[in-house]
């Protein structure tokens, strides 16, 4: 398939971050719509290429971990430029960029797209997916708001401010964002996960278990904040944890596609194992 508007996509977000190590460079960041259209350029061309992709398989476009890759930086970037301007993140941008470049480098070089076989659709199957990767998104986008809010506390403690410091957002409005964000992640993954039980198939344990772990784990970061008014700062740190082990969840799950009658009847459409996956 023709990848031209990913790689556009990808090459907006080095841009992007380009942009940004250069004026910093030159001690003469400020935040700038340039910045934000470059981003949301990047995000128009993610949504096209996942729609022709959607276009050309019949399905939401999860089928394999390729198309896994690229739909949570789709997801990413989507809550960078909902939270961006609300919450004065402008520089976020400068963390989000380098990483959706990355994975999207990763998605195109690593060799793994692969076209799915035209299939009956489960619509189950594809809320479920679409939207535990949307929330891993979230999570993402958040432990980025932690590392912020981490790097940002370590000056102010140490004195030693340089020139990235003073342009970075106010260290409550990170706290404020990297919470919601978490609470906006586990709302979507409930919201996955129950959409799993419609599926139809029950779920490895070794799957099942990894799913229910970071369910519990974002679930007891929301209960220690809310309830026991856990600092920001501890906040930040797992928020930070917890998103490292969420990317590293992709690695241990496999993206089948099987056009074979018999299994075709037993699982429509294809086979499709996602994060907090019930396939």
């Amino acid at each position: 398939m023709n990848h031209a508007a990913l790689v556009a996509s990808t090459l907006c977000f080095l841009l992007g971050f380009g942009y940004v190590l250069f004026t910093l460079g030159a001690r003469s960041y400020r935040p700038s719509r340039f910045q934000f259209v470059v981003m949301a350029a990047g995000f128009a061309f993610q949504t096209l290429f996942l729609y022709q992709r959607g276009k050309v398989i019949g399905r939401c476009p999860l089928t394999n971990l390729f198309e896994v890759i690229v739909f949570l930086s789709w997801a990413m970037v989507l809550f960078y430029l909902v939270i961006g301007a609300n919450y004065r993140l402008s520089l976020l941008g400068a963390f989000t960029a380098p990483l959706a470049f990355a994975l999207q480098t990763f998605a195109l070089i690593s060799g793994l797209d692969s076209i799915s076989p035209r299939m009956p659709v489960n619509p189950y199957l594809e809320f479920h997916a679409a939207f535990s990767l949307m929330g891993y998104g979230a999570f993402v986008l958040a432990g980025l708001a932690g590392g912020m809010y981490m790097l940002q506390e370590r000056q102010l403690k140490t004195h030693r401010l340089n020139a990235a410091f003073f342009e970075l957002p106010p260290i409550h409005s990170l706290g404020i964002a990297n919470g919601r964000l978490i609470a906006v992640g586990f709302v979507l993954l409930t919201i996955g996960m129950l959409a799993g039980f419609g599926v139809g198939h029950v779920p490895s344990s070794f799957k099942l278990g990894w799913s229910i772990g970071v369910w519990l784990l974002y679930g007891g970061i929301l209960v220690a904040q809310w309830v026991r008014h856990l600092a920001p700062r501890r906040v930040a740190n797992l928020s930070v944890f917890a998103s490292c082990l969420a990317i590293a969840t992709l690695w241990g799950i496999t993206f089948i596609g099987d056009s074979k009658p018999a299994r075709a009847e037993r699982s429509p459409g294809v086979r499709q194992l996602c994060p907090a996956a019930h396939v």
